[in-house]
């Protein structure tokens, strides 16, 4: 496998080749959330019979990676997956009891958090169901969990933390309204239990603790365990926004898989939103990136600017070490350094296993935590949760600028000084006086392009004067003014409500606005 250790200079830009890999229809983002890859699918007979089939060889595995994870077309789609973690709102420190927040998401609770409570052996017994005219309880375990009103599904992550995945939109616009209706429906739900979303990418008060019981996720906390704190904290105390864009046509791949990846340090640096954590000050811009990539190198690493992405990508998973191997019964820990090429080849611990099947190697892929994975679609992964309201303006500006391909190039040029700065992002954020000066241009290349995405003149100014108020904020999170940095441009300074902390790294999230 050719290593893969951050963006190449785009000075070394690839120049626009079709993939070796199959040619596949348009496709842009998931319609809504995939499977939960911590709770076993219930295929139907055609998907049973595909995920059996047994991986022959490298060659193969290669191949179908490289088919299922790079799927071409003109790009026309975006959408968004928002990770909030969530709060008593009385007391912001008190850690999530996943009871309450079943009861609060109701029809939407995921299955997993439904299957943690009724394993609960400290659970009480269930209420007997109240005579009519009171509805019955909510269901332990819904049948199939009920999307949100906008169409979005609902997940949640090993903390607590919730996600909302939206459909792809074909307009900016119409992704904003979803996804804001949707945090507004999951806002009150929230609010009937007496919990909030928090506001920050990691949590400022509590120190990382699992909610969810699931052979996956205890797998992954004694794997990662091993190397310090930073899987615990990534799987159970941060929360991101994650932006999905169509990879483009074959000849456009190549430059819009550069241009993302360069952009990573700049819009780290731009975004970041989590110095504090578990009470007490990080000195960090962004300690949620830097708790992800003190997990395991070779699943979260940077990948970098390629000729072909796809071949590179699929050669990348194949050399990648098991997270977890899924069992009928018991744990599913999986044995030290061993690849799923391993697993192909029977070598080492993989000696006496069966073959790996296609329904494996699919598994595998969601052990990948990379800052840009391709899953048909590209899903940008290495922006900080926002402070309320502000989601959307990485969305806009990472749609923007990848909106035409004549932009796309302008970015590879302004990125090329801090190409593979990604720690120092995380570290210094815009203390750094090169990572500053190069957003600064890519926030102005950004917002020129924001009026070709159609959005109304009012939502282009509304983002355009909150991004810019980011470039003129305090260089380090820690060093904001006092007062409420987590209102909104035209918002008046109110003081934090009791019991919660204050600023865009408070417990709780006050109204958002709306830029239809």
């Amino acid at each position: 496998m050719t290593a893969m250790h951050g963006p190449v200079s785009p000075s070394h830009r690839p120049s626009p080749q079709p993939s070796r890999s199959p040619s596949r229809a348009p496709s842009g983002p998931p319609q809504g959330k995939p499977p939960d890859p911590a709770v076993p699918a219930e295929p139907d007979t055609s998907a049973r019979d595909h995920a059996a089939r047994v991986i022959a060889d490298r060659a193969e595995g290669e191949a179908y990676v490289a088919s299922v994870c790079f799927k071409h077309g003109p790009p026309r789609l975006v959408g968004v997956e928002l990770e909030h973690l969530v709060h008593d709102h009385a007391d912001p420190a008190a850690p999530v009891d996943p009871e309450r927040l079943r009861r609060a998401l109701g029809n939407h609770a995921p299955p997993t958090l439904a299957r943690t409570v009724s394993a609960d052996p400290t659970r009480p017994a269930a209420p007997a169901v109240p005579a009519a005219p009171h509805p019955p309880p909510v269901p332990l375990v819904p049948a199939t969990p009920a999307e949100l009103p906008a169409g979005s599904a609902l997940s949640v992550e090993p903390g607590g933390q919730v996600e909302i995945s939206t459909r792809p939109h074909p307009t900016l616009g119409g992704l904003i309204a979803a996804a804001d209706s949707d945090l507004d429906h999951v806002t009150a739900a929230l609010a009937g239990e007496g919990l909030v979303l928090g506001a920050a990418a990691i949590d400022p008060v509590r120190r990382p603790r699992r909610v969810l019981d699931t052979e996956r996720y205890a797998a992954m906390e004694r794997r990662f365990a091993a190397r310090g704190s930073g899987g615990i904290t990534m799987m159970c105390s941060t929360a991101a926004v994650q932006v999905c864009l169509d990879a483009g046509a074959p000849e456009q791949l190549p430059a819009r898989w550069a241009a993302l990846h360069a952009l990573g340090p700049v819009l780290l640096a731009l975004f970041a939103n989590s110095s504090r954590h578990a009470g007490r000050d990080t000195g960090h811009a962004s300690a949620r990136w830097l708790s992800v990539m003190d997990t395991e190198p070779a699943r979260t690493r940077p990948g970098s600017a390629d000729h072909d992405p796809a071949v590179t990508w699929a050669r990348r998973v194949l050399d990648t070490p098991l997270m977890v191997r899924r069992r009928p019964e018991g744990p599913w820990d999986a044995p030290g350094r061993l690849t799923f090429a391993d697993w192909i080849a029977r070598r080492g611990a993989a000696r006496g296993w069966p073959p790996p099947t296609v329904g494996d190697l699919d598994y595998h892929l969601t052990t990948l935590f990379t800052p840009v994975r391709p899953r048909g679609h590209l899903e940008v992964r290495y922006l900080d949760a926002q402070p309320p309201g502000r989601w959307v303006d990485p969305v806009a500006v990472l749609a923007a600028l990848l909106h035409r391909p004549a932009t796309t190039d302008r970015v590879l040029d302004l990125c090329e000084s801090v190409d593979g700065r990604w720690d120092t992002a995380a570290r210094r954020g815009l203390a750094d006086p090169d990572l500053a000066r190069v957003a600064a241009h890519v926030v102005e290349l950004g917002c020129t392009e924001l009026g070709g995405l159609g959005l109304a003149p009012r939502a282009v100014d509304e983002i355009t004067t909150a991004v810019h108020a980011r470039l003129a904020r305090p260089r380090l999170p820690h060093q904001r003014p006092a007062g409420n940095p987590a209102r909104r441009p035209s918002e008046p300074e109110s003081p934090s409500e009791p019991g919660s902390a204050s600023g865009s790294e408070s417990g709780s999230q006050p109204t958002r606005r709306r830029t239809p």
